[in-house]
């Protein structure tokens, strides 16, 4: 079915039938997004804290590329 079909088909729907639908929908993503993960796998996250030597080096590329701005206006 084409995509314009399917949507004129939606669009005359009651509002209970696009409710299903629309639920339908979310579910099927939810379950596709389920499965792009490990259930036993572990993930790491990246956190912003206990990184100080990170947020030390960031700034002093915000430094630098803060003169270097100024230098180019003088």
């Amino acid at each position: 079915m084409l995509t314009h079909e399917l949507i004129s088909e939606l669009n005359n729907l009651n509002r209970v039938e696009k409710l299903r639908v629309v639920q339908m929908l979310v579910n099927s993503l939810a379950n596709e997004d389920s499965e792009l993960l490990a259930g036993s796998a572990e993930y790491e996250v990246w956190s912003p804290y206990d990184s100080a030597d990170t947020a030390f080096a960031l700034m002093e590329l915000l430094q630098q590329g803060k003169h270097q701005s100024i230098s180019e206006v003088e």
